[in-house]
């Protein structure tokens, strides 16, 4: 082990697959982290992060000299010889694909190092680690968790071969138990649905679990009898003839388009009625496995506690399963779940297991609220508005501040709001967010077609504050849910009684008010949950405050600070363009206020208009 007075730093990084990233842990403390995709403006960026890289350096100020050591989250030349043995296997029919994947590995992907070397500048002279992806997965959901003991559950597409795993973690060491191998893959089969119903696989998934309420299950019996066989342990086998994702660039097989009565939906035409209820039955397939999944885990282990990562950790729905009918007593999930944490989790692998440092668990946890991106003051944020002639007031007194934004949000406009360090992973948690009033039963449209430029049935999710979520959700008793990782119901007392959807079926839900807090609550009564404490969350729990106190409403809708193809903003140039090019009403920089009627540059777009503009998918 290095001399302990001088810091040990560990550089985490994932590269080449979906949300490239990079994490600094020092001494055990996750001292920076941040997707690609958000400096790039690239959504999902799989490019080799360098510029995630220069950030974590540039946040701990130090150059790539100064590193301990240098890791990455899985191991390339295993998950090389996964490919190479599938693309015989199904030889010839992979052939094209083949051709098209074998340069890029020759090029780039079978040299990492001489990629490394590049992003630190040749300046990092020791020694670079390769996890194992799960591995990197697990102690991404083990070593931040505030649990001296846990079950690990890890799912996702596939990594080097394995696409689910459990293991367990006990003070600073994690242990490896089981694992479900390629092609058997529970984030394939729900990515095969995704790109099935018309959206894009890698980031549509989140689309298809939203449009999940609106169907009925009518598949579930199908899908569980003809496309897989799935055991009580929650391991299983995929029907193969149902999937062309082994050999080709499609994810489907003209079978499956067989027993859904014809072709996938193509992208941005009309979402039917058969759409929404495969989604139903697929969300449900996906829920059971999970459910099978962490059951099993529990009679192996015994243990009170799971933690969850991996890409399917992103299923709030799931997670809100496992937490209310699964034998756990607590769950916590990475709120990176997916290959961006398993920068983070590679580095805390590297400082816990391999070089055997103690762990002490946070109560709350050790991922600081994922408030872990660069942050810009009230001075940085100045010189670039009065560069672009933008009209602003500043507010030196909080308090004020607050005052301005909660009239705004009771007066229904809508507010971007950037404060402190961007969020790291896929949430908005309250540093780069888009803010509306969820008592209004026209804000869901307004936000979703205005705002987002997005389909309208996606729900938005509620921010509230942590004292009050148990009147208004059904998360059981000291339930925290920080991250917007679990979904839970409406509780019947702040439903609204209504015979309205009689008869009603699909997108025409949407029409009926269900709550109090219609802005939030989804046609299922359900809600991705947002709770928001003084201790990670700061100013903007302070916000809710002012608002609670002004309205007697302890919650807001909460989105991320983008438009519908791009990331969520990072800089105050992100987040200014995109308040120019949306219909927001209010931009909120730190202790700076923009106000849309007042910017010279500001105009009014509609949804068409804007999508042209941008050429956006």
């Amino acid at each position: 082990m290095k001399d302990n007075k001088k810091p040990v730093r560990i550089l985490g990084i994932s590269a080449f697959y979906h949300d490239s990233a990079a994490a600094l842990v020092v001494d055990g403390r996750i001292a920076a982290a941040a997707q690609e995709e958000r400096f790039t403006r690239k959504k999902h960026d799989h490019n080799f992060p360098i510029n995630a890289v220069h950030y974590c350096l540039k946040e701990e100020g130090i150059d790539a000299s100064q590193l301990d050591y240098v890791v990455f989250y899985e191991k390339p030349l295993v998950r090389f010889e996964r490919i190479l043995e599938t693309y015989i296997a199904y030889a010839p029919r992979g052939f094209k694909q083949f051709l098209m994947s074998i340069p890029l590995w020759l090029k780039q992907k079978l040299h990492l190092p001489r990629e490394m070397d590049r992003a630190l500048d040749f300046q990092y002279k020791g020694r670079y680690l390769f996890c194992e992806h799960h591995e990197s997965h697990a102690a991404s959901a083990f070593f931040p968790s505030p649990f001296e003991e846990a079950v690990i559950l890890t799912m996702d597409g596939v990594g080097e071969w394995a696409t689910a795993s459990i293991g367990t973690g006990r003070g600073n060491q994690i242990e490896m138990l089981y694992e479900l191998q390629f092609p058997h893959s529970l984030g394939l089969l729900y990515s095969a649905f995704t790109y099935f119903t018309g959206f894009r696989v890698n980031s549509g998934e989140y689309k298809l679990m939203g449009l999940a309420p609106y169907g009925r299950p009518i598949y579930y019996d199908k899908i569980m009898s003809e496309m897989i066989d799935l055991k009580e342990d929650g391991s299983f086998r995929l029907n193969l003839d149902y999937f062309a994702y082994c050999y080709s660039d499609v994810m489907t097989s003209p079978k499956f388009d067989e027993m859904f009565g014809g072709p996938r939906r193509k992208p941005e035409t009309q979402i039917t009625q058969r759409e929404m209820d495969i989604a139903a039955s697929i969300q449900k397939v996906t829920e059971e496995i999970m459910l099978r999944m962490s059951r099993y885990a529990h009679r192996q282990t015994g243990m009170k506690n799971l933690v969850l990562a991996g890409g399917v950790a992103l299923n709030c729905v799931g997670n809100g399963r496992i937490l209310r009918e699964g034998p756990f007593e607590h769950i916590w999930i990475q709120p990176a779940a997916g290959d961006a944490g398993g920068a983070l989790g590679a580095a805390l692998f590297v400082w816990h297991q391999l070089l055997d440092n103690p762990r002490k668990p946070d109560p709350q946890d050790m991922q600081h609220g994922s408030l872990l991106g660069p942050s810009f003051t009230t001075e940085e944020i100045r010189a670039y508005l009065d560069s672009q002639g933008a009209v602003y007031e500043v507010y030196e007194k909080e308090s004020d501040l607050l005052d301005v934004v909660s009239d705004a949000l009771i007066d229904q406009k809508v507010v971007g709001w950037f404060q402190g360090r961007m969020e790291f992973g896929p949430r908005a948690l309250g540093s780069r967010s888009i803010l509306g009033d969820a008592r209004n039963e026209q804000m869901q449209s307004k936000m979703n077609l205005k705002i987002k430029f997005r389909e309208s049935f996606r729900p938005f999710a509620p921010s509230v504050l942590a004292e009050r979520a148990s009147e208004y959700f059904g998360l059981g008793d000291g339930c925290s849910s920080p991250y917007m990782l679990l979904v839970a119901p409406v509780r019947e007392e702040k439903r609204i009684a209504t015979e309205q959807t009689e008869g009603l079926f699909g997108l025409d839900l949407l029409k009926v008010r269900r709550s109090c807090v219609p802005g939030i609550t989804h046609v299922d009564y359900s809600a991705r949950i947002q709770t928001v404490d003084a201790e990670r969350h700061g100013r903007y729990y302070r916000l809710l405050k002012r608002f609670e106190e002004k309205t007697g409403c302890p919650l807001v809708i909460n989105t991320s600070f983008n438009v519908r193809g791009e990331p969520i903003v990072c800089t105050p140039e992100n987040a200014y363009r995109c308040f120019l090019a949306t219909n927001m009403d209010m931009l909120v920089m730190e202790n700076v206020v923009l106000r849309k009627e007042r910017q010279p540059q500001a105009k009014s777009y509609e949804v068409d208009e804007y999508l042209a503009k941008f050429a956006l998918d």
